[in-house]
Protein backbone atom coordinates (compact mmCIF):
# COMPACT_ATOMS: atom_id res chain seq x y z
CA UNK A 1 0.00 0.00 0.00
CA UNK A 2 1.32 3.43 -0.92
CA UNK A 3 2.13 5.62 2.09
CA UNK A 4 0.94 9.23 2.22
CA UNK A 5 3.59 11.90 2.71
CA UNK A 6 3.86 13.24 6.26
CA UNK A 7 2.46 16.63 5.22
CA UNK A 8 -0.59 14.97 3.63
CA UNK A 9 -1.16 12.91 6.79
CA UNK A 10 -1.09 16.04 8.94
CA UNK A 11 -3.52 17.76 6.59
CA UNK A 12 -5.87 14.77 6.63
CA UNK A 13 -5.76 14.57 10.44
CA UNK A 14 -6.51 18.26 10.69
CA UNK A 15 -9.46 17.94 8.31
CA UNK A 16 -10.86 14.94 10.18
CA UNK A 17 -10.37 16.75 13.47
CA UNK A 18 -12.30 19.79 12.23
CA UNK A 19 -15.07 17.61 10.86
CA UNK A 20 -15.44 15.84 14.20
CA UNK A 21 -15.34 19.19 16.01
CA UNK A 22 -18.06 20.66 13.81
CA UNK A 23 -20.15 17.48 14.11
CA UNK A 24 -19.99 17.81 17.87
CA UNK A 25 -21.07 21.45 17.72
CA UNK A 26 -24.52 20.91 16.22
CA UNK A 27 -26.87 23.66 17.35
CA UNK A 28 -29.91 22.93 19.47
CA UNK A 29 -33.05 24.79 18.52
CA UNK A 30 -36.07 25.24 20.76
CA UNK A 31 -39.29 24.12 19.11
CA UNK A 32 -42.90 23.96 20.23
CA UNK A 33 -44.46 20.53 19.72
CA UNK A 34 -48.17 19.81 20.09
CA UNK A 35 -49.28 16.25 20.83
CA UNK A 36 -52.84 15.59 19.73
CA UNK A 37 -53.96 12.46 21.56
CA UNK A 38 -56.98 10.96 19.79
CA UNK A 39 -59.10 7.86 20.24
CA UNK A 40 -57.23 6.43 17.21
CA UNK A 41 -53.67 7.33 18.21
CA UNK A 42 -51.33 10.28 18.59
CA UNK A 43 -50.29 12.99 16.14
CA UNK A 44 -47.25 15.12 16.98
CA UNK A 45 -46.99 18.52 15.32
CA UNK A 46 -44.29 21.16 15.23
CA UNK A 47 -45.91 24.56 15.72
CA UNK A 48 -44.66 27.37 13.47
CA UNK A 49 -44.67 30.21 16.00
CA UNK A 50 -42.35 32.40 13.91
CA UNK A 51 -44.61 32.21 10.85
CA UNK A 52 -47.95 32.50 12.66
CA UNK A 53 -47.35 33.88 16.18
CA UNK A 54 -50.94 34.98 16.93
CA UNK A 55 -52.38 31.71 15.69
CA UNK A 56 -49.94 29.57 17.67
CA UNK A 57 -50.51 31.67 20.79
CA UNK A 58 -54.27 31.20 20.41
CA UNK A 59 -53.91 27.44 19.86
CA UNK A 60 -51.71 27.01 22.95
CA UNK A 61 -54.04 29.16 25.05
CA UNK A 62 -57.04 27.05 24.05
CA UNK A 63 -55.13 23.80 24.52
CA UNK A 64 -54.19 24.62 28.12
CA UNK A 65 -57.38 26.57 28.84
CA UNK A 66 -55.75 29.90 29.71
CA UNK A 67 -57.07 31.69 26.59
CA UNK A 68 -60.61 31.79 27.95
CA UNK A 69 -59.82 32.87 31.52
CA UNK A 70 -61.26 36.19 32.66
CA UNK A 71 -58.77 38.91 33.57
CA UNK A 72 -57.34 38.18 37.00
CA UNK A 73 -58.86 34.70 37.15
CA UNK A 74 -56.71 31.99 38.74
CA UNK A 75 -54.85 29.78 36.27
CA UNK A 76 -55.98 26.83 38.38
CA UNK A 77 -59.46 27.40 36.92
CA UNK A 78 -58.25 26.87 33.35
CA UNK A 79 -60.07 24.08 31.53
CA UNK A 80 -58.37 22.72 28.39
CA UNK A 81 -60.70 23.71 25.55
CA UNK A 82 -60.00 20.86 23.14
CA UNK A 83 -60.20 17.94 25.58
CA UNK A 84 -63.16 15.74 24.66
CA UNK A 85 -63.98 17.45 21.36
CA UNK A 86 -64.06 15.51 18.08
CA UNK A 87 -62.88 15.45 14.50
CA UNK A 88 -66.32 16.35 13.21
CA UNK A 89 -65.51 16.47 9.47
CA UNK A 90 -63.23 14.02 7.67
CA UNK A 91 -62.74 13.55 3.93
CA UNK A 92 -60.46 10.87 2.42
CA UNK A 93 -57.51 12.22 0.43
CA UNK A 94 -58.26 15.73 1.66
CA UNK A 95 -58.25 16.55 5.38
CA UNK A 96 -59.51 15.96 8.92
CA UNK A 97 -61.13 18.87 10.79
CA UNK A 98 -61.73 19.32 14.51
CA UNK A 99 -61.80 21.78 17.38
CA UNK A 100 -65.50 22.71 17.31
CA UNK A 101 -67.29 22.71 20.70
CA UNK A 102 -70.63 22.42 18.87
CA UNK A 103 -69.39 19.28 17.12
CA UNK A 104 -70.93 20.13 13.74
CA UNK A 105 -68.71 22.85 12.25
CA UNK A 106 -70.75 25.80 13.48
CA UNK A 107 -69.05 26.51 16.80
CA UNK A 108 -66.04 28.35 18.11
CA UNK A 109 -64.53 29.95 21.20
CA UNK A 110 -66.70 33.07 21.10
CA UNK A 111 -64.27 35.35 19.24
CA UNK A 112 -62.44 35.58 15.91
CA UNK A 113 -59.02 36.83 14.87
CA UNK A 114 -57.12 37.69 11.70
CA UNK A 115 -55.30 35.46 9.22
CA UNK A 116 -51.52 35.10 9.07
CA UNK A 117 -51.16 33.99 5.48
CA UNK A 118 -49.10 36.71 3.73
CA UNK A 119 -46.27 39.02 4.67
CA UNK A 120 -47.16 42.68 4.88
CA UNK A 121 -47.31 44.46 1.55
CA UNK A 122 -47.73 48.06 0.44
CA UNK A 123 -50.69 50.32 1.40
CA UNK A 124 -53.63 50.12 -1.01
CA UNK A 125 -54.73 53.61 -2.06
CA UNK A 126 -56.48 55.49 -4.83
CA UNK A 127 -58.74 54.10 -7.54
CA UNK A 128 -59.30 50.36 -7.20
CA UNK A 129 -58.97 49.82 -10.96
CA UNK A 130 -58.97 46.03 -11.40
CA UNK A 131 -60.48 42.79 -10.16
CA UNK A 132 -57.54 41.73 -8.01
CA UNK A 133 -57.60 44.93 -5.96
CA UNK A 134 -61.41 44.95 -5.94
CA UNK A 135 -61.54 41.42 -4.53
CA UNK A 136 -59.01 42.30 -1.86
CA UNK A 137 -60.77 45.48 -0.71
CA UNK A 138 -64.13 43.70 -0.77
CA UNK A 139 -62.78 40.74 1.20
CA UNK A 140 -60.98 42.80 3.83
CA UNK A 141 -63.49 45.58 4.44
CA UNK A 142 -66.87 45.03 2.80
CA UNK A 143 -67.42 41.34 3.64
CA UNK A 144 -66.95 41.77 7.43
CA UNK A 145 -69.32 44.76 7.33
CA UNK A 146 -71.97 42.84 5.41
CA UNK A 147 -71.56 39.82 7.68
CA UNK A 148 -72.10 42.03 10.71
CA UNK A 149 -75.33 43.37 9.19
CA UNK A 150 -76.54 40.03 7.77
CA UNK A 151 -75.96 41.02 4.16
CA UNK A 152 -77.83 44.35 4.25
CA UNK A 153 -75.64 47.38 4.77
CA UNK A 154 -77.17 50.36 6.63
CA UNK A 155 -74.58 52.59 4.91
CA UNK A 156 -76.08 54.02 1.71
CA UNK A 157 -72.81 54.15 -0.24
CA UNK A 158 -71.98 50.52 0.52
CA UNK A 159 -75.57 49.33 -0.03
CA UNK A 160 -75.67 50.99 -3.47
CA UNK A 161 -72.24 49.67 -4.41
CA UNK A 162 -73.10 46.14 -3.34
CA UNK A 163 -76.41 46.34 -5.20
CA UNK A 164 -74.59 47.28 -8.42
CA UNK A 165 -72.16 44.41 -7.91
CA UNK A 166 -75.02 41.95 -7.49
CA UNK A 167 -76.67 43.32 -10.63
CA UNK A 168 -73.43 43.06 -12.60
CA UNK A 169 -72.63 39.68 -10.99
CA UNK A 170 -69.03 40.79 -10.62
CA UNK A 171 -66.57 43.31 -9.20
CA UNK A 172 -66.65 45.78 -12.11
CA UNK A 173 -68.68 48.45 -10.23
CA UNK A 174 -65.79 48.75 -7.74
CA UNK A 175 -63.15 49.52 -10.37
CA UNK A 176 -63.77 53.29 -10.51
CA UNK A 177 -64.31 53.62 -6.76
CA UNK A 178 -61.42 54.88 -4.63
CA UNK A 179 -60.25 52.96 -1.58
CA UNK A 180 -60.56 56.12 0.49
CA UNK A 181 -64.28 56.39 -0.37
CA UNK A 182 -64.97 52.95 1.06
CA UNK A 183 -62.85 53.70 4.12
CA UNK A 184 -64.78 56.92 4.70
CA UNK A 185 -68.16 55.22 4.26
CA UNK A 186 -67.24 52.50 6.75
CA UNK A 187 -65.50 54.96 9.09
CA UNK A 188 -62.24 53.05 8.88
CA UNK A 189 -59.22 55.11 9.91
CA UNK A 190 -56.37 52.62 9.54
CA UNK A 191 -54.94 52.24 6.01
CA UNK A 192 -55.50 49.01 4.11
CA UNK A 193 -52.22 47.16 3.67
CA UNK A 194 -51.94 44.87 0.67
CA UNK A 195 -50.67 41.32 0.54
CA UNK A 196 -46.99 40.60 0.37
CA UNK A 197 -45.60 37.10 -0.17
CA UNK A 198 -47.34 33.86 0.77
CA UNK A 199 -45.89 32.66 4.09
CA UNK A 200 -46.67 28.93 3.82
CA UNK A 201 -48.47 26.66 1.37
CA UNK A 202 -51.29 24.37 2.46
CA UNK A 203 -49.23 21.22 1.94
CA UNK A 204 -49.60 17.55 2.87
CA UNK A 205 -49.23 17.17 6.63
CA UNK A 206 -49.77 20.83 7.50
CA UNK A 207 -51.91 22.03 10.40
CA UNK A 208 -54.17 24.90 9.30
CA UNK A 209 -56.92 27.07 10.69
CA UNK A 210 -60.43 26.42 9.44
CA UNK A 211 -62.56 29.51 8.93
CA UNK A 212 -65.77 30.97 7.55
CA UNK A 213 -63.96 33.48 5.36
CA UNK A 214 -61.13 36.00 5.74
CA UNK A 215 -60.10 36.84 9.31
CA UNK A 216 -62.65 34.57 11.02
CA UNK A 217 -60.29 32.21 12.81
CA UNK A 218 -61.39 30.77 16.13
CA UNK A 219 -60.72 27.26 17.41
CA UNK A 220 -61.33 24.94 14.46
CA UNK A 221 -58.34 23.47 12.63
CA UNK A 222 -57.60 20.85 10.00
CA UNK A 223 -54.72 18.57 8.99
CA UNK A 224 -54.16 18.04 5.26
CA UNK A 225 -54.04 14.38 4.20
CA UNK A 226 -53.96 14.96 0.44
CA UNK A 227 -50.70 13.98 -1.24
CA UNK A 228 -49.38 17.05 -3.02
CA UNK A 229 -51.33 19.38 -0.75
CA UNK A 230 -54.22 21.69 -1.64
CA UNK A 231 -52.77 24.68 -3.54
CA UNK A 232 -56.26 26.13 -4.20
CA UNK A 233 -56.42 26.86 -0.45
CA UNK A 234 -53.11 28.76 -0.37
CA UNK A 235 -53.58 32.15 1.26
CA UNK A 236 -57.09 31.28 2.43
CA UNK A 237 -56.07 29.40 5.57
CA UNK A 238 -53.30 30.12 8.07
CA UNK A 239 -50.70 27.35 8.17
CA UNK A 240 -49.36 27.13 11.73
CA UNK A 241 -47.89 23.65 12.09
CA UNK A 242 -46.50 20.59 10.34
CA UNK A 243 -46.90 16.96 11.37
CA UNK A 244 -43.70 15.35 12.67
CA UNK A 245 -45.17 11.92 13.41
CA UNK A 246 -48.55 10.26 13.30
CA UNK A 247 -49.61 10.99 9.71
CA UNK A 248 -50.75 7.38 9.55
CA UNK A 249 -53.18 8.24 12.36
CA UNK A 250 -54.45 11.32 10.50
CA UNK A 251 -54.90 9.28 7.33
CA UNK A 252 -56.72 6.53 9.24
CA UNK A 253 -59.07 9.12 10.71
CA UNK A 254 -59.75 10.49 7.22
CA UNK A 255 -60.86 7.02 6.11
CA UNK A 256 -63.45 6.26 8.81
CA UNK A 257 -67.07 5.71 7.66
CA UNK A 258 -69.04 8.96 7.59
CA UNK A 259 -72.61 10.14 7.42
CA UNK A 260 -74.12 13.51 6.46
CA UNK A 261 -71.72 16.48 6.26
CA UNK A 262 -68.74 14.09 6.30
CA UNK A 263 -69.21 13.47 10.03
CA UNK A 264 -67.77 10.17 11.34
CA UNK A 265 -70.45 7.61 12.18
CA UNK A 266 -68.47 6.73 15.30
CA UNK A 267 -67.00 9.84 17.00
CA UNK A 268 -63.23 10.28 16.73
CA UNK A 269 -62.35 11.89 20.05
CA UNK A 270 -59.64 14.43 20.78
CA UNK A 271 -58.64 13.19 24.23
CA UNK A 272 -56.23 16.05 24.73
CA UNK A 273 -53.86 18.50 23.08
CA UNK A 274 -50.70 19.30 25.02
CA UNK A 275 -47.91 21.64 23.93
CA UNK A 276 -44.31 21.34 25.12
CA UNK A 277 -41.03 23.04 24.34
CA UNK A 278 -38.32 20.70 23.13
CA UNK A 279 -34.70 21.12 22.09
CA UNK A 280 -33.92 19.67 18.68
CA UNK A 281 -30.49 19.31 17.08
CA UNK A 282 -30.23 21.30 13.87
CA UNK A 283 -27.39 21.51 11.39
CA UNK A 284 -25.14 24.56 11.69
CA UNK A 285 -25.14 25.72 8.08
CA UNK A 286 -22.34 28.26 8.52
CA UNK A 287 -19.93 25.64 9.91
CA UNK A 288 -21.00 23.07 7.34
CA UNK A 289 -20.32 25.48 4.47
CA UNK A 290 -16.92 26.47 5.91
Amino acid sequence: MRKLPKSACLSLCATLGLSLFFAGCAKKEKQLHATIDTSMGQIVIRLLEKDAPKTVENFIGLADGTRLLEEGEDVANAKPFYDGLTFHRVIPDFMIQGGDPAGNGSGGPGYTFEDETYTEGEPVTGEIGDQQRAEYVFEQWVVPHLREHRGKSPVEFIANLFGKMQEAQGFEPMYEVEVEEIASALEIEEPLVGRGELINSVDYGTLCMANAGPNTNGSQFFIVTKEGGTPWLNGKHTVFGVVLSGMEVAEAISQVPTGPQNMPEEPVIINSIRVSEVKVKVEDKEKTES
